[in-house]
């Protein structure tokens, strides 16, 4: 073998690490400043998200706190670049109780609001919000039994409006307290109000703070059928929910 064919097989080998390294920076700087996926693993926000969707979140909507790197390092404190949700935006963030596990709900409370539940209904500084009955859709009740769930459009005071669930009637949360939103804190909650451990438990996720939002949920970019495993592509043609792909999350 020749030096000139080594150099070659040499430099062939380096600018595949090049190409390499600079797709895995590309995708760094993507993940960090842009969008992040993730998928959803509870039914806590039926119908609008359903276990086995996969989402991007863009991490720019309210700017870079010290979760959005994708190992939490304490270099900096407060938001760079923040811009405050939306009442209604649905956003991933770090659960205050560990400030590590990713979870995603709705912001229905901004801070200084008083947020409270009376006979199912959300109630937004002594205002019930307006809501409408739909149609009611069957779900298994974890038991393998089909049961029958009512549905509701709920609309917020700024015009946000989407689907929610009611699975029983005088839950658990449906009747709380007031909810003194602290300044620089978020009430969050869950479209499935039965099925959802959000900021209504103060012991497990409270008011979430500003700095531990990572991003605004945008578009499902894919999504299966609930227990089907994601990477038996032979499966796709009857287990990827087609009509789901690329719905704008709302």
């Amino acid at each position: 073998m020749t030096a000139t064919s080594d150099s070659k097989k040499e430099g062939g080998f380096l600018e595949t690490v090049r190409v390499i390294i600079h797709a895995l920076l590309i995708a760094l700087v993507i993940r960090t400043f842009l969008f992040q996926p993730f998928n959803i693993p509870s039914g806590s926000m039926k119908d609008t998200l359903l276990i086995g969707d996969y989402l991007f979140v863009s991490k720019y909507s309210y700017g870079y706190s010290r979760y959005s790197l994708p190992i939490t390092l304490d270099l900096f404190s407060g938001r760079i670049f923040g811009a405050d949700p939306a009442r209604g935006d649905v956003v991933v963030f770090k659960l205050p109780k560990d400030n590590a596990t990713d979870y995603i709900k709705r912001v229905v409370g901004l801070p200084g609001d008083k947020i409270q539940m009376i006979g199912g209904v959300l109630n937004i500084n002594g205002v019930p919000v307006k809501r409408e009955r739909l149609s009611d859709i069957t779900e298994d009740d974890g038991s393998g039994r089909k049961v029958l769930v009512k549905r509701w459009r709920e609309t917020l005071p700024n015009g946000v409006t989407y689907e929610t669930l009611d699975l029983v009637d005088n839950g658990m949360y449906d009747n709380t307290p007031v909810y003194d939103v602290p300044p620089g804190h978020f009430f969050m909650m869950g479209d499935n109000r039965d099925n959802s451990q959000d900021s209504r438990v103060l012991s497990q996720v409270g008011y979430v703070p500003f700095d531990n939002l990572i991003g605004k949920a945008q578009v499902i970019f894919f999504s299966i059928d609930e227990g089907a495993a994601a990477w038996q592509v032979w499966n796709w043609p009857w287990t990827v929910r087609w009509d789901r792909l690329f719905k704008t999350v709302n």
